[in-house]
């Protein structure tokens, strides 16, 4: 199944979470240390639990790259434990000059088979088109992020008086000839994308920074419903995989994103 078409089917099931498997060892519940593998058993419980009702998993390559060859192998058995319907997203921010975004590509959907990744876009368009060029894989590029660092560059003003993030995301919709491109846009950031939405056009979202960076579901969800919008993602890391570190962490994590499913339905409704 085609990326887009993984998002889109979750979405219309009215789906629009995505967990952020962040997974850090020294955060996971201390029962799991004993184990061969916690960060695996850790990310399977998690994983069983959540993918009835999660609309994809985002897995930031950091925190298994850490761990050198073991970190990798962890991260390749973690994607073999999600169910194939559901949308994986690699957070690697890849972007560099062209045959290097080719090998990075490359790594991501050929050999760690993801079907999505983010990716940086500040070295222009040949360092993206070598990810938009898998055309069955969907491409999140940053354009506006939570963290405060965002004011140093994404915020520039340019000489006609537009921001640079504006630009990059007009830049995005001239880029999606092959409909498989979508945007990173922080939820900390809630006013600019009220302003924006319909520079946004049809892009879908990858909407970080809810919970611990301060971001507001109640106000990300409430925002796009204002505009109509039912194509994007609200990743939601720490507040759900952390939510327990008992022996009932998975339970947890289940019983909080059923909850947020469940705040979302509510805003939708009016």
């Amino acid at each position: 199944m085609k990326a887009q078409d993984k998002l889109n089917k979750k979405n219309g099931e009215g789906k629009f979470i995505c967990v952020g498997l962040d997974t850090d060892i020294e955060k996971i519940p201390q029962h799991l240390n004993s184990l061969n593998n916690p960060i695996v058993e850790f990310n399977r419980q998690i994983i069983e639990n959540t993918a009835e009702f999660a609309a994809s998993y985002k897995i930031n390559f950091a925190f298994y790259e850490k761990d050198g060859n073991r970190g990798l192998e962890n991260l390749l058995e973690t994607i073999s434990l999600i169910p194939d319907d559901v949308l994986t997203i690699a957070d690697a921010k890849r972007g560099d000059i062209g045959n290097t975004s080719q090998m990075y590509a490359k790594a991501v959907f050929d050999h760690f088979k993801f079907d999505s990744v983010t990716v940086n876009p500040y070295m222009g368009k040949d360092s993206v088109d070598p990810f938009i060029s898998f055309s069955d894989k969907m491409i999140f590029i940053l354009a506006l992020t939570s963290n405060a660092g965002s004011e140093d560059f994404e915020k520039l003003k340019l000489d006609d008086g537009s921001y640079l993030f504006q630009e990059v995301i007009a830049k995005v919709n001239q880029w999606n000839k092959l409909n498989n491109c979508g945007i990173v846009f922080g939820a900390t950031k809630i006013e600019e994308l009220k302003e924006n939405i319909n520079l946004i056009g049809n892009l879908p979202l990858l909407i970080p920074g809810v919970g611990a960076q301060g971001g507001s579901i109640e106000e990300v969800v409430s925002a796009l419903n204002s505009a109509n919008r039912n194509d994007y993602l609200v990743n939601i890391s720490r507040g759900i995989i952390y939510k327990s570190k008992e022996k009932d962490f998975a339970l947890a994590a289940k019983n909080e994103i059923k909850g947020y499913n469940n705040l979302v339905h509510s805003i939708l409704k009016n």
